[in-house]
């Protein structure tokens, strides 16, 4: 696909989901995905729903409040199961990273080293991810960031974040 039938499709959508190969860095440039990919299931496809349609969903216990993180059947805090999807803000701190070197899985050769980041949500929970958009050698705990989707195939999109603008 050429970066003009990209930029085309891109302009043509009206759905307001991500195309596929589409992220927030480049959308323009093509790459087979050949890293793990996640399996959603009942409990996740929520998440994942959100993440076509560029929203990050967390649960929120509809009873106390509290925002969970990773999927929980019932609240943290208060053990009711009256738990709902809710979109979140999408910013967050970076919290701390490590920058792996060693090749775990032949998909992320081309990356080494890459980050693997803890992001703090302003929501209150903590999810690992990677940090897109600027070099390893920028990152700094306490860095300002803002979610952004990688569409990877027609049914799956991928929470990355990059820093937010100042």
């Amino acid at each position: 696909m050429s970066r003009e039938s990209v930029a085309r499709e891109k302009a043509d959508r009206e759905d307001g989901e991500l195309a596929v190969g589409e992220s927030g860095v480049d959308a323009s440039i093509e790459v087979e995905y050949t890293k793990p990919i996640p399996r959603p299931d009942a409990h996740s496809q929520p998440f994942f729903d959100g993440s076509l349609r560029g929203e990050l969903m967390l649960q929120r216990c509809s009873a106390c409040g509290r925002w969970m993180w990773p999927v929980r059947a019932r609240c943290i805090e208060c053990f009711s199961d009256d738990v709902a999807w809710t979109a979140a803000s999408g910013t967050g701190t970076l919290y701390s990273y490590t920058l792996v070197h060693q090749v775990f899985h032949p998909g992320f050769a081309s990356e080494i080293p890459y980050n693997l980041a803890m992001v703090d949500l302003d929501e209150g929970v903590r999810m690992v991810t990677n940090i897109v958009g600027v070099s390893n050698e920028e990152l700094r705990a306490g860095l300002p960031v803002v979610v952004e989707f990688e569409r990877i195939s027609d049914e799956l999109a991928l929470p990355k974040f990059r820093p937010a603008e100042a």
